[in-house]
Parts: structure tokens; C-alpha cells; sequence
């Protein structure tokens, strides 16, 4: 009786491994192959890390009327800002734990400044609307694949530039000035998803940072330039990958 039980259970563990291993790889081949393509689809938050000059609360002097053309300062922030990309993934897998990705996207995303001062009619914001072409390369760090789902970690850098009209000045009025970033930078970039398997494609949610290396302020002799030293710009990023 004993002996054919563990045949009945050796019987049945061989019949799953056969199972398993006719069963199709479900993702409509999306990890069969060591070159695939993509497109993702994301939603951006962006505000800016401020760092002020020692003398940022002193009222702007315009040497054109000849007398201060704004009242002291009290704060400066960058409150988070809603936009969207949409791009393309180019993948190629190293191995079956790595690979890297490129994912040439556009961003279409606002940023903004506000500033209050100690006389509160005076208080604004200055957005400045940017389109961008963002070229990010990555490495993908793999976990092994159970059933239908992996996890992973993604890094890597990326360079961006300005396509858009986010530089424009409507005005030679100070007051009616807007911030003006530079036209090209680089990010650093870092997030966590996962691969979840359907019959016919691979879809990857993932959340990602970027803090841009260095600078994006265009300095300029005007009211809402002047208080600033420099500007680094802080994206939060959440997408939807289909492969």
C-alpha cells in the first residue's frame, strides 16, 4: 500500500513537470527573443529643487524706472505639477535577469514658481510649459519569472531637450517675465516594476524618479531669476509598459 502511494505521487509530479513545460509561454513572446519593441504610455509630476542666492529676499531695483519694482520676498516654492509622456521601447536582453532598454519619449509637462511676498497683492506664480524630447538609456534587473509575473529594478540616465516654446518671453515687461530653464540636461534615473504576463503581450507598471545633474536655470537680470542661485528639476514618474 505505502509503495503505491509514492509511485501515485511520483506518477503525478512527473505528469505536472510535462504539463508545465507544454504549456505556452504566455506574453505573446515578449522575453523569447533577444531584440523586442514596446510603447508606454506615463504620467509625469515635476517641481523644481530651489536653492536661493543669500540675497533672495531683496526687492527687485529695475534700472529702467529707477526705483524697486517688487516689495521683499518671503518665499519661493515649486509645488509638484501634472503631465504626460508617451513613447517607445527599444529592449535587448543580455541575459535572462538583464537587459537594456532605450525609450525615446515626449514630455509634455509643466513646471512652476511661486513666489509671496510681504505685500500678499503682489504674490504669482510663473509656469513655465515645456515639451521635451527625452532619450533615456537603462539597465533592467530581473527577478526569475513565476507563472506569469517578475519584478524588477530599472536605472539608468538620460538626456533631455527642450522642443517646445517653455524659453519664450511674451513681454519686455519684468513683471510679466517668465523663468527660462536651458534648453538641453542631463537626469539620473531610478524605479521598480514588474512584468505581468497575458496571453498575447507583457504589460509593466513602474514608478520612476529623475533628478536632472546639474543646473536648468538661464540666469537673467530679472525679478523672478535674480533671488535664485540654482535650480534642479525632480520628476516623478508612473507608467504603463506594453510589450
Amino acid at each position: 500500500m505505502i509503495k503505491n502511494w509514492y509511485l501515485t505521487v511520483i506518477f503525478f509530479f512527473l505528469c505536472s513537470n510535462i504539463l508545465l513545460a507544454q504549456a505556452p509561454a504566455w506574453g505573446g513572446g515578449a522575453d523569447q527573443t533577444d531584440l523586442s519593441f514596446g510603447f508606454t504610455f506615463t504620467y509625469v509630476s515635476s517641481n523644481f529643487n530651489i536653492i536661493k542666492k543669500p540675497t533672495w529676499r531683496t526687492p527687485y531695483y529695475d534700472p529702467g524706472v529707477g526705483k524697486n519694482i517688487t516689495d521683499s520676498l518671503n518665499s519661493i516654492s515649486s509645488a509638484p505639477t501634472p503631465g504626460f509622456a508617451i513613447g517607445f521601447i527599444t529592449r535587448y536582453s543580455l541575459d535572462d535577469h538583464v537587459e537594456v532598454r532605450a525609450l525615446p519619449s515626449l514630455f509634455f509637462a509643466d513646471r512652476s514658481l511661486s513666489y509671496t511676498y510681504a505685500t500678499p497683492s503682489e504674490d504669482v506664480v510663473k509656469s513655465i510649459q515645456t515639451t521635451t524630447l527625452d532619450l533615456p538609456l537603462e539597465i533592467k534587473l530581473k527577478t526569475d519569472r513565476i507563472q506569469d509575473f517578475r519584478a524588477y529594478l530599472v536605472g539608468g540616465v538620460k538626456y533631455s531637450e527642450m522642443i517646445g516654446k517653455g524659453n519664450a518671453q511674451p513681454t519686455l515687461d519684468p513683471l510679466q517675465m517668465n523663468v527660462k530653464n536651458v534648453s538641453g540636461f542631463g537626469s539620473y534615473e531610478a524605479g521598480i516594476g514588474c512584468d505581468i504576463y497575458f496571453e498575447f503581450f507583457k504589460l509593466s507598471p513602474e514608478i520612476k524618479i529623475a533628478n536632472s545633474f546639474g543646473n536648468v536655470l538661464v540666469a537673467q537680470n530679472q525679478p523672478f531669476s535674480v533671488p535664485i542661485d540654482k535650480l534642479f528639476l525632480h520628476t516623478i514618474m508612473f507608467s504603463l509598459s506594453f510589450e
